[in-house]
């Protein structure tokens, strides 16, 4: 007989994985960046939570007090993931590679939460200190089979190119080995790179990393379709939903590609012509 908490991570990860493909809406640049990079009509939360689970998005990853002010809009209807790390970019600089705890799993499951999220800055001075935060959330989200999300980020002094294949695929390399049940990491320019990574991964579904916005949505679209031709199982998108000009077209096309397999001009069919 399987355990209580295998059933319940399974349970969870069919939410956020509902054919063993997604797209998150990553809502979390408020603490990371501030916030300059939302526009000032989009700056209440509810605005842009309501437009991302509306257009259908699969999953949502974000702090706790947006789960918190906006859970009448996500309930039930999108998975929601907790990011539990975070920090500000208002800290010294010799301090931006290690990320604070600013929630926990039990806040998560409390709030109705599918899944954790928390960072690793791999190669950074403090990787000792945020590896042994990532254990202790893991192990706390395995007691309770809550999936655990890492954003397995490459970043250090002796790093010289964080996009490398050999690096992505060695920080997603260690992110399967240290328990991680899902990836979020770098987009490494190519099908065949990003291949690599998801070979490195040894099975644990890999999402790309969203990123800063694009020129166009096209290029962002075939970043997204090459990452799923690798064998990539979606995205973890902010800056290129949120500061669309047409948000809900945006989604649907990310949606296209993921799940559907659509060309990326074609998905590009879906906006509004307004640049997105």
């Amino acid at each position: 007989m399987i355990s209580s908490q295998y059933a319940g991570k399974r349970v969870r990860l069919s939410r956020i994985l509902p054919d063993g493909k997604s797209v998150i809406f990553a809502f979390d640049h408020g603490v990371e960046h501030g916030p300059g990079e939302i526009s000032e009509g989009r700056l209440d939360p509810r605005v842009l939570i309501r437009e991302v689970v509306e257009a259908g998005v699969d999953a949502i990853m974000t702090t706790p007090g947006i789960a918190r002010m906006t859970w009448d809009i996500w309930a039930n209807r999108v998975a929601m993931i907790i990011k539990v790390s975070g920090k500000t970019s208002l800290r010294p600089a010799e301090d931006q590679l290690l990320q604070s705890i600013i929630s926990s799993v039990v806040e998560a499951v409390a709030l109705g939460g599918d899944g954790v999220a928390a960072t690793v800055y791999w190669g950074s001075q403090y990787e000792d200190k945020m590896l042994e935060r990532w254990t202790q959330i893991r192990l706390k989200a395995e007691e309770l089979g809550v999936p655990a999300l890492q954003l397995a980020y490459p970043r250090g002094p002796h790093i010289k190119n964080r996009y490398a294949v050999d690096i992505v695929a060695y920080g997603a390399r260690a992110a399967m080995e240290t328990g991680a049940d899902l990836i979020k990491t770098y987009y490494t320019g190519s099908t065949e790179t990003f291949r690599q990574v998801v070979k490195a991964a040894g099975g644990v579904p890999v999402l790309m990393s969203g990123g800063a916005r694009t020129a166009s949505p096209q290029e962002f679209l075939r970043k997204v379709h090459s990452v799923m031709e690798a064998g990539g199982s979606g995205v973890v998108v902010g800056r290129n939903v949120f500061q669309a000009g047409d948000i809900r077209g945006m989604v649907r096309a990310i949606r296209a590609v993921v799940h559907e397999g659509a060309d990326p001009e074609e998905a590009a069919k879906l906006l509004d012509g307004s640049g997105a």
